[in-house]
């Protein structure tokens, strides 16, 4: 599993009302909350975004309220995976089960800009950043998240799992 994009970094402590506000939470359409992702943050903020881009972050991501929706308007939103020093452990598995990469980077977060490309490379624990040169390891992922998530996430893991 590979990515390249450019990244869009955000702070800390971004909770899942910032990353989709509860007024847009009237449909579970990942393409319809994606055109809302980042509302209470930026409004306007996903229109910077090009599909396959890639989104940093800082400490404790996705904090808040145990909310679905959030990883999917981040995917909605064309963003496939999320770098970040630290996640809420909520968000982290509720992004599995949906079907969004998370990869914890710790301190090296810090080695990544607004901007920069980067190329990640799953299997090796690599990322390259494209615009400094540097390239960055990353705390892997367990296999079994790895395989929900190639399967679509944690319900169509189950299903063919079910049908096996």
């Amino acid at each position: 599993m590979t990515f390249k994009g450019k990244t869009h970094v955000v702070g800390d402590n971004i909770d899942t009302d910032a990353i989709i506000p509860a007024r847009f939470l009237v449909t579970a359409d990942t393409a319809e909350l994606g055109k809302n992702c980042f509302e209470g943050l930026e409004p306007g903020w996903v229109k910077r975004v090009t599909k396959g881009d890639i989104l940093v972050a800082g400490d404790n991501f996705g904090c808040g309220s145990s909310r679905e929706h959030a990883p999917l308007a981040i995917l909605g939103a064309g963003i496939p995976v999320v770098l970040a020093r630290s996640y809420a452990r909520i968000f982290y598995r509720n992004s599995f089960n949906m079907g969004l990469l998370l990869l914890e980077l710790g301190d090296d977060i810090e080695r990544i800009k607004e901007g920069n490309e980067l190329e990640i490379d799953v299997a090796a624990g690599t990322i390259k950043n494209l615009t400094t040169g540097e390239t960055i390891g990353f705390i892997p992922v367990a296999p079994f998240m790895m395989e929900m998530l190639s399967g679509g996430g944690l319900v169509e893991y189950v299903k063919r799992k079910v049908a096996q």
